[in-house]
């Protein structure tokens, strides 16, 4: 059977990340991996975390399974997390939350429940979107198109090309929106342009998924939900998928929630059979250990607070990181304006250089980013920085 097989190509960025660990040049920079790095470029665990993990330690008695749904405690209050506390669609009974191994996993089991309820649908994405989220719709068996959304030239919006595509998209097809911080080009729709994207989505009726894998990244957790609330306060019909791994620093413990909304509380109820089915076909049971710390840490007012603090502490270290980026390529006498970079938000950018100076920075400077130019801004420090934005200035 393996003899058919042919070799598929390597993830482009962990296939960076094992360049920059055989690399020994000392002044090397990371900018691929998105993780959160501190100055000092490690990736900590929260404080508030390793409270919430002590006491999840301390009190867990068993390893028995929890169920396809995950904890009902998490649930509730990642619910609230994202949509809030009175969302017309919370106190209407329309919301449905499960837990699911990353936002990743919330991902698939969205694409899985999508292909259950249309297997014709057709999934459109931002061009650019995540990387993985094209494989992993197709995957699913689900024909994935684009619509317009970052212009590479003007390093904006096609706001006004994106909507004339979405007027254009059926009822029957699902569009995929980034919450906040998008990934990869950082660039944000605005509050009016949330508006402007959600009445179109009401009028044409297709389904919204929506992920967040960044709430808390960019301007703050109820401010990055703006689009999440109005949204699901306007459509009968959508799906969001949430991550723990960036804003509570849970990368390796694989949590997320995937969540849908339906006309009513009926409609849901059924739809929420269906959504429980595809989990017990792809994993069955989620992780309990990343659920267990995050429903330790949002249950606890002290514990909240601290995770608001510290999660305030990495936005303006991320938001940090781009204006010191600009002031340096300044100071080194670049002429080509980047003050977009500083009015992004989120973990990337697109640098604007070349494919052949993304290879000349690799290859001379020992810096690293993907072939587009898309830079992890956490990658950037004080200690780095000066370097850095030496090595653009003398390629551009």
């Amino acid at each position: 059977m393996f003899e058919s097989l042919s070799a598929l190509p390597a993830d482009p960025i962990l296939g960076l990340l094992t360049q920059f660990r055989a690399d020994n040049n000392s002044n090397k920079v990371d900018l691929g991996v998105g993780v959160y790095k501190d100055p000092q470029g490690h990736t900590p665990i929260l404080d508030c975390v390793k409270i919430a993990e002590q006491r999840r330690t301390d009190a867990e008695d068993t390893k028995v399974y929890i169920g396809p749904t995950g904890s009902a405690n998490f649930n509730q209050l990642m619910t609230e997390l994202a949509f809030g506390h009175d969302h017309p669609a919370l106190l209407a009974n329309r919301i449905r939350t499960v837990s699911t191994p990353g936002g990743t996993g919330a991902l698939r089991v969205a694409a899985d429940f999508i292909k259950r309820c249309n297997p014709n649908a057709v999934l459109w994405v931002s061009d650019p979107t995540w990387a993985n989220h094209t494989g992993l719709f197709e995957a699913a068996g689900i024909t994935v198109k684009t619509y317009p959304y970052y212009d590479y030239d003007s390093k904006t919006l096609k706001f006004q090309q994106m909507i004339d595509a979405l007027k254009q998209i059926s009822k029957d097809d699902v569009v995929l929106l980034h919450a906040c911080c998008h990934n990869p080009s950082g660039m944000d729709l605005t509050n009016d342009q949330w508006d402007e994207v959600i009445s179109v989505t009401a009028h044409q009726g297709f389904t919204p998924l929506i992920d967040m894998a960044y709430q808390g990244f960019g301007v703050g957790v109820n401010e990055d939900a703006y689009g999440v609330r109005q949204m699901a306060a306007a459509v009968e019909n959508m799906i969001l998928c949430s991550s723990c791994s960036k804003n509570f620093g849970l990368y390796r413990e694989r949590i997320g929630a995937c969540s849908i909304i339906g006309k009513d509380s009926a409609q849901t109820d059924i739809a929420f059979s269906v959504l429980l089915y595809v989990i017990r076909c792809i994993y069955s049971m989620p992780p309990a250990h990343g659920a267990a710390i995050v429903e330790t840490i949002l249950a606890d007012d002290s514990l909240k607070q601290q995770w608001l603090d510290e999660l305030t502490v990495m936005r303006d270290r991320i938001n940090g990181n781009r204006q010191m980026l600009v002031d340096k390529l300044i100071e080194n006498g670049v002429d080509r304006d980047f003050s977009f970079i500083a009015k992004q938000k989120g973990m990337f950018s697109f640098l604007g250089v070349n494919p052949n100076q993304v290879e000349v920075l690799k290859k001379d400077f020992s810096i690293y980013m993907v072939g587009s130019s898309r830079i992890s801004i956490a990658g950037i420090s004080e200690a780095n920085v000066d370097y850095l934005a030496k090595s653009i200035a003398s390629v551009i």
